[in-house]
């Protein structure tokens, strides 16, 4: 192609753009009908339609503060580890984000706010519309604790007393949840320590019945020997010693003093006194029983900030839309004003 030809395609072209606009602008009073009618359904819904508000609330883990009265008590020489705070705050954002806290929820609040007619409405179409209406944002990777809990609706108040609702009740069964396992805990080492304790004065008992059977038998050596005290020989060992204690030799130490321990350990009111590790299970027995905590001392989540009820609805954002439907208006007058264009040359050609 030489240099006179792409000349005139040149010329065509731009005569061609030209003939296009001046096609276009005769059909302004189309275009700018279309978008007149576009901007005006754009600005009636939003300013007809019903303004959503959202009230928010973000939870961060308890304070070491909040967590020491769950630890009262709890030590690891008598068994029971301390709770840390992440132990704490991740039965609470567990319960944050458990399907059945939100049923809970959803049936005891959300439901009942509706009217008589929607309520008719299938159960699983309701619950979808109240999961859009109550929603937990997770924590991204810079505040990895930082949960939010987002209520979306056209009351401002209604939703910030359903955000406050919701944390309250899942702070109220998390805490329950805390104390009954601490309790349940508690509950199973006191079973335990008594359960050691009865083995210990039951062995106790047996020892002391056996012992006095063995010490009846050597009374009836003694007596038969006709020895009645305990005869003294010089130069005894420990041997001959624990043998006449508890040995063979027992009838050694002679009727009297055998006729003396039997009476004793049959008039033995409580073997308590002499079972060593008692004393030591008792109080931690009594340690036990006297671990409770008090709810109002303790949190296992920390509020960051106050529930603020809104003041400006987060959508229908009205200049936006007015702005979306002014450039699709626009466009679609400029698309059918191009369309009537095309069918007036074909209308001409033919």
């Amino acid at each position: 192609m030489d240099e006179s030809q792409v000349t005139r395609v040149a010329a065509n072209d731009e005569i061609d753009l030209i003939e296009l606009f001046r096609s276009l602008w005769e059909q302004k009073w189309l275009i700018l009908l279309v978008t007149f009618l576009v901007t005006g359904a754009a600005a009636a819904y939003a300013f007809l339609s019903k303004p959503i508000y959202e009230a928010r609330v973000a939870v961060l883990p308890p304070s070491l503060s909040n967590v020491a009265g769950f630890n009262l008590g709890r030590t690891k020489e008598v068994g029971l580890e301390p709770f840390k705070v992440q132990d704490v705050y991740e039965v609470f954002t567990r319960n944050l984000q458990a399907d059945e806290t939100r049923r809970l929820f959803f049936e005891g609040v959300y439901l009942p706010s509706l009217d008589e007619s929607e309520r008719k409405a299938p159960r699983d179409r309701l619950y979808e519309s109240f999961s859009k209406v109550l929603s937990i944002k997770a924590p991204d990777k810079n505040q990895p604790n930082r949960y939010q809990v987002v209520v979306e609706h056209e009351d401002p108040e209604v939703a910030a007393n359903w955000v406050r609702r919701y944390t309250e009740d899942v702070a109220r069964r998390s805490l329950e949840e805390m104390i009954e396992n601490a309790q349940r805990e508690i509950e199973v080492k006191e079973r335990d320590v008594e359960q050691r304790i009865d083995s210990l004065r039951d062995t106790a008992k047996a020892r002391r019945e056996d012992r006095i059977i063995r010490l009846r038998e050597a009374l009836t050596v003694a007596e038969a020997v006709g020895l009645e005290k305990t005869p003294v020989i010089s130069g005894q060992v420990v041997e001959q010693l624990s043998a006449f204690m508890d040995g063979s030799l027992m009838y050694m130490r002679g009727s009297k003093a055998l006729k003396a321990e039997i009476q004793a350990l049959e008039s033995r009111v409580s073997d308590d006194p002499f079972i060593p590790t008692l004393r030591t299970l008792q109080e931690q027995q009594r340690l036990f029983n006297s671990l409770s905590i008090n709810p109002e001392k303790v949190a296992v989540f920390r509020q960051d900030g106050a529930v603020e009820t809104p003041d400006t609805p987060v959508r229908p954002k009205k200049a936006l839309v007015m702005a979306i439907g002014l450039v699709l208006g626009g466009m679609l007058g400029i698309f059918l004003a191009l369309i009537r264009v095309l069918f007036q040359r074909h209308e001409r050609e033919a």
